[in-house]
C-alpha cells in the first residue's frame, strides 16, 4: 500500500508544469529543517509532564560557530627550551553560561642568587544555581592563591586573607619575592596555602551577607528584624552566597619543575604522559589527577559522615561575627540520599551553596530577598547540624618531566582541565586519546576501533567516579578530528563526533529544555612543545 501510494505521487509530480516544478523545489530547498523532542516542562497543576516540542535544526556551518565561537588560543614566548601553550572553549546549555574559566602568569622578582621566572595558573569554575559564584571566583580565586603563595616565608596562620586584600592584587599587582615564593617546592606548605586560599575565598562569600545582617542589628531577636531587602549590599551579598561553584586550578612552577592541582568539586584533570618506546613509538599513560567529589564518591562519603564544620557566632563589640569552626562528628544523619547531599546538592565540595552550610535558625531568621522579587529558598528538609559542604580543596602533586637530552623518561606532555559537562560523555581515556590523535595530526572522521589502534593509552592512576553513568562511553558514534583549537576540538566529540544528526540535533535543543542532553561545557587543555633553538641543539 506504501508502495502504491509513492507510485500515485511521483505520476503527479511527472505531469505538474514547469513553473509549478520549480516552486515547488524552491519552497522544499528553504524549509528550515526540524525535529520532535519529548521534554520535560510542568502542567496546568504545576506538576513536570513530558510534551512534544519541535525545534529547528542547526546547519553544519551555524554547529561549527557555536562550538569555536569562544575558542582561544594562546602561546608563551620559549622559556629553557620549551613553548607553553593553552587552549580554551566554551559551549553553553544554561543561558547564560553558568561556567567560568580564568588564567594568570605571575613573575617573581629576580634577586642576585634567583633569576626571575613564571608562575601559570589556570582554572575553571562549574557553577549551579546561577552565574554568580562562578563569575566571583573567576576573578578572585587566583589572586587569592598568588596572595598565599607570596605568604608562605612568613608561614603565618592567623592573618586571613581578606576580599579587600584580594582585590589589593588585582588592582596593584606586585610580584612574588623570591623569598616568599616556594623556593624549595615543599609539596606539603605549597599545598596548605592553596588548602588556605581556597577556603578564605568561601569565607568571604558565604559571610558576605552575614556581615550586611550583622552591622545593621545589636542582637538576634526574631520579633524585632529589620527589613534588609533594599539594603545596596543585599543582591551583590547574596547572590554569589546561595548559588553555588565548583573549580579547578593548576599552578605549575615550570623552572623548578612542579605542578600541583586544587579541586573542589566534580570538575576533573587528566594527564597526557608519552611513554616511548625502544622502536620510536610509544603509548599514552592517562593519569587521573582528581577525583570525583560527589556522594558516590566512598572517600567523600566517608569525611561526610566523619567530619563537619559548623558556624559559630563571636561577640566583637555590637557586631555578631559568623566564622567556621571545626566541630565532631554527625554519624546518625542521612546525609547523602540518591548520590546527593541532602538528596539535593550533587558535589561534596564547594563555594558558595550557603544553603548547605548556614544553620536553619540563620537561615530563617535573614530578612533579605536576592532581588528581582526572588526570595532565598528555605533550607534543606533534612539540615540539622551544617555545613555539610566544604570548599576545601583536594590538593595532588606531580613533578614535571620536561625535556632533558639524552633522557628517555616518560613526559608530562598535556594536561586537560574540564568541567563534569564533558566528564557525563567522555572517559579519562577516550579524552587523551582525542589529544594525543589530535597532537598527531589525525584529520577526518575516525572509527573508535581505528583511534585505538592508531592512539594506544594505558591506565596509571583511575578515574574515581563520582557520577552515575548513564552516557559517555556507551555511545557509539565516531570520532571527527576537524577542529583547529584541541579544546573546542574535544566538545565536539562528547556533543557527537563524527556523528553529523546527533551532533546538530543536541546542539539545536535551547536553554532550558537543553539540560537533559547536555551540560555547560568548559576545557582548557595545557601542553608544552620543545623550542626550536631547542631542537637544533638536539640535533647537533
Amino acid at each position: 500500500m506504501l508502495r502504491r501510494a509513492w507510485k500515485s505521487i511521483l505520476g503527479a509530480v511527472v505531469v505538474v508544469s514547469p513553473p509549478a516544478y520549480i516552486y515547488y523545489r524552491y519552497t522544499e530547498s528553504s524549509k528550515t529543517p526540524s525535529f520532535t523532542v519529548k521534554v520535560k516542562e510542568k502542567g496546568p497543576d504545576g506538576k513536570p509532564l513530558m510534551v512534544k516540542r519541535t525545534f529547528s535544526l542547526l546547519s553544519k556551518s551555524a554547529v561549527d560557530q557555536q562550538i569555536n565561537r569562544s575558542a582561544t588560543f594562546t602561546s608563551l614566548p620559549p622559556s629553557d627550551g620549551v613553548v607553553w601553550k593553552h587552549t580554551t572553549a566554551q559551549v553553553s546549555s544554561n543561558n547564560p553560561i553558568e561556567d567560568a574559566h580564568a588564567e594568570a602568569i605571575i613573575t617573581t622578582e629576580a634577586t642576585s642568587s634567583d633569576p626571575a621566572r613564571s608562575l601559570f595558573f589556570y582554572a575553571v569554575m562549574d557553577g549551579h544555581g546561577g552565574l554568580h559564584t562562578s563569575r566571583l571566583l573567576s576573578d578572585v580565586l587566583i589572586p587569592a592563591v598568588g596572595l598565599e603563595l607570596s605568604t608562605l616565608a612568613s608561614n603565618s596562620r592567623t592573618n586571613k586573607s581578606s576580599i579587600l586584600d584580594i582585590f589589593k592584587t588585582l588592582i596593584f599587582p606586585t610580584p612574588l619575592s623570591p623569598a616568599d615564593a616556594p623556593q624549595d617546592g615543599h609539596v606539603e606548605r605549597v599545598s596548605q596555602a592553596i588548602q588556605r586560599a581556597f577556603d578564605n575565598v568561601d569565607f568571604e562569600i558565604v559571610n558576605g551577607p552575614l556581615r550586611v545582617f550583622a552591622a545593621n542589628v545589636a542582637k538576634l531577636d526574631k520579633t524585632n528584624i529589620p527589613d534588609l531587602s533594599q539594603h545596596p549590599m543585599a543582591e551583590a551579598s547574596m547572590l554569589p552566597a546561595l548559588s553555588g561553584s565548583c573549580a579547578l586550578m593548576a599552578f605549575l612552577d615550570p623552572s623548578k619543575r612542579d605542578l600541583y592541582v586544587a579541586c573542589t568539586g566534580d570538575s576533573r584533570a587528566i594527564a597526557g604522559i608519552w611513554e616511548e618506546t625502544d622502536d620510536g613509538t610509544g603509548k599514552w599513560r592517562v593519569e587521573v589527577l582528581t577525583e570525583d567529589q560527589t556522594g558516590r564518591n566512598e572517600n567523600e562519603a566517608k569525611r561526610l559522615y566523619q567530619i563537619q564544620q559548623s558556624y559559630a557566632v563571636s561577640q566583637i563589640s555590637h557586631r555578631q561575627i559568623f566564622y567556621f569552626s571545626l566541630q565532631l562528628e554527625h554519624p546518625t544523619e542521612d546525609v547523602i540520599a540518591r548520590g546527593r547531599i541532602l538528596g539535593g546538592l550533587e558535589p561534596s565540595r564547594a563555594f558558595g551553596d550557603a544553603r548547605y552550610k548556614w544553620p536553619r535558625e540563620v537561615q530563617e531568621t535573614l530578612p533579605f530577598n536576592v532581588g528581582a522579587g526572588r526570595v532565598v529558598r528555605s533550607p534543606p528538609a533534612g539540615l540539622k547540624t551544617p555545613p555539610y559542604v566544604i570548599a576545601t580543596p583536594v590538593v595532588t602533586h606531580r613533578k614535571l618531566s620536561l625535556p632533558n637530552p639524552g633522557s628517555s623518561q616518560p613526559k608530562l606532555r598535556f594536561l586537560v582541565l574540564a568541567t563534569d559537562g564533558l566528564w557525563d560523555e567522555l572517559s579519562s581515556e577516550e579524552v587523551v586519546a582525542l589529544v594525543g590523535g589530535y597532537f598527531s595530526g589525525l584529520k577526518g572522521t575516525v572509527s573508535r576501533s581505528s583511534l585505538q589502534a592508531s592512539v594506544p593509552t594505558t591506565t596509571g592512576s583511575p578515574t574515581v567516579q563520582g557520577k552515575e553513568l548513564t552516557k559517555g562511553s556507551a555511545q557509539e558514534h565516531s570520532w571527527a578530528f576537524v577542529d583547529d583549537n584541541v579544546s573546542a576540538h574535544l566538545i565536539r566529540n562528547a556533543l557527537g563526533g563524527g556523528d553529523e544528526d546527533k551532533l546538530r540535533k543536541t546542539l539545536s535543543i535551547p536553554a532550558p529544555h537543553s539540560r537533559r542532553w547536555r551540560d555547560d561545557i568548559t576545557v582548557t587543555v595545557i601542553w608544552w612543545e620543545e623550542s626550536q633553538e631547542s631542537r637544533a641543539k638536539a640535533k647537533l
